[in-house]
Formats: structure tokens, C-alpha cells, sequence
């Protein structure tokens, strides 16, 4: 059966955080959606030759008159055996006013900038809706981070916080990676590129692994390097940070960058990292 999440609440309460955070756990996510059309849409997943347990919704005011059909639609889901919840976004007018005026948008109700009119007027049309919540959350006092912390706790903290971790070997000399997080150069350790017989090799091959390993820096920058990442990477996770990439590079991102990248990688495999050597084919 799918289970489904039925975002509402106020204009400015932070609906747009929530949903994306639902998306990040796992999620199929549909921003204003006619409610009529939800049953459909719903039918037509579970039919679907993807299978597609888990859906979010963003029910608003921005439905128009599709509005006043929510609640019914709402409630034969739940008739029919759906499992679903609806989160209902508060916030206190004066935080809302501060939102609005600190990203100049308009409210959808009071293009005319009345601000607080909009806000009125926009509480009474989602009274009823409201009144069926299962979660109620006052969003005033929250920042971006807190409220999708929030919503990942109650549902599925755990996908959601799975980063994905990606580690990246490259060579100074054809530029540094465009989407690294964390770049870190090696180039301060002895390189094989002129020792004889280890040319032509690669971080991948015994003879230069050994050869890298073999030197006292190389194994103190990498337990140093093991116990910053190990700091670093639950900050990410908190921050929700989805993606993490730490790039190492030597100058021809052949024998020590990849050594490195390997060696630290293995660390960390308790996390299933991405293991990526950009140019070690290279010259």
C-alpha cells in the first residue's frame, strides 16, 4: 500500500522546505496538484511498472477553487485503506510579515500588498484542512534547517540522512574539480613519476601503492585527514547536506592522489563511498 504525506499551511511557513525534505527521504514528491486529481495521480503509481510506495502532496491555496474539494478528498483516502497524513505549516503573522518583506515576494492573496489581509484571509480558507492535520507545525521560531530536521524525524530520518559520499582523485595540472566540497593537495609527498619503473604505473598498481605507503608523512596525513573527514561528515549529515565530495589531488592525479584517495576511501567503507579517479589514464 502507499503511504502518502499531505503538505499544507500558510504562504511563507516554509511548505517549499518540507517537501524538498520529504524528497531527500525517499519521497515522490507533487507540488500543487488539484486535489481532484489526487485519487488519479495516486491510481496511476501504484500501476505503475516503477514501483512507488511512498508519495508527498502540497495541498494550498494556490489550488484556487479546487480548494474546497481537499478535505473530502482527504478523507477518502483514508476511507479507502490509504495510509495518510497531512502536516499543516503554522507561522504568527509577524513572523510571516518578515518573510514576506525580507524576500519581496507578494502574498498569493493580497497581490496588492496588503500583507496581513492576505494572511486572514488565507487562515480561513485553510481552517478545515487544518483542522484535519495530523502534525500541526508552528514554523515561527524555525530555520530552514530545524523545520527539515523536523519532517525528516517523523518521516524516515534515517534515508534521508544517508550522504552520499563521494571520493575523488585529480591532477593539479588539469584543473581543479568544479564540484568538490573539500580539496586536498598532496602534492608535498615523493612522487613516483620519477622513480624508475613506477612512470608508467598508476596509484592502482602494488609497486606505486607501496612506494607511496611506504613514507612515514604519507601515513601520518592520512590518519590526520581520517580524523578531520570523521568530525566532518556527521556536521554535514546534520546540516542535511546530501552530497559530499573530498578531492585529492597530486600534480598529475596519477600515482599519490589515487594511493591517497584509495587509502582513505577504504576508512570509510562502512558508508559505501563513490570511489572516482579523474585523470588517472592521463599522460
Amino acid at each position: 500500500m502507499i503511504s502518502i504525506v499531505i503538505v499544507s499551511g500558510l504562504s511563507g511557513s516554509g511548505k517549499s522546505t518540507a517537501i524538498k525534505a520529504l524528497e531527500d527521504t525517499g519521497y515522490f514528491c507533487v507540488d500543487n496538484l488539484p486535489p481532484t486529481l489526487v485519487p488519479k495521480f495516486i491510481e496511476l503509481c501504484s500501476t505503475s511498472a516503477e514501483r512507488i510506495t511512498k508519495i508527498a502532496f502540497v495541498i494550498d491555496v494556490r489550488e484556487g477553487i479546487f480548494l474546497e474539494r481537499a478535505p473530502e478528498v482527504i478523507k477518502e483516502l483514508k476511507e479507502e485503506g490509504y495510509t495518510v497524513e497531512l502536516v499543516f505549516l503554522e507561522s504568527s503573522n509577524e513572523a510571516l510579515v518578515k518573510r514576506y518583506k525580507e524576500t519581496r515576494r507578494k502574498h498569493p492573496l493580497s497581490p496588492e500588498g496588503n500583507i496581513l489581509e492576505g494572511i486572514a484571509r488565507e487562515r480561513e480558507m485553510l481552517k478545515e484542512i487544518k483542522n484535519l492535520s495530523d502534525h500541526i507545525i508552528d514554523t515561527s521560531l524555525l530555520n530552514t534547517h530545524q523545520l527539515r530536521e523536523i519532517i525528516q524525524d517523523k518521516f524516515g530520518k534515517t534515508d534521508s540522512h544517508r550522504l552520499s559520499l563521494n571520493f575523488l582523485s585529480f591532477g593539479y595540472k588539469y584543473g581543479l574539480p568544479y564540484d568538490a566540497d573539500v580539496v586536498i593537495d598532496v602534492r608535498f609527498l615523493p612522487s613516483p613519476h620519477f622513480v624508475e619503473g613506477l612512470k608508467n604505473l598508476t596509484g592502482l598498481d602494488k609497486e606505486v601503492r607501496e612506494y607511496v605507503l611506504k613514507n612515514e608523512d604519507t601515513i601520518k596525513f592520512i590518519e590526520k585527514i581520517v580524523d578531520l573527514l570523521k568530525f566532518l561528515i556527521p556536521k554535514y549529515q546534520k546540516e542535511g547536506k546530501s552530497y559530499l565530495t573530498i578531492a585529492i589531488g597530486c600534480t598529475g592525479g596519477k600515482h599519490r592522489s589515487a594511493v591517497i584517495v584509495n587509502e582513505i576511501a577504504e576508512r570509510f567503507k562502512h558508508l559505501s563511498p563513490n570511489i572516482w579517479h579523474r585523470d588517472i589514464s592521463k599522460g
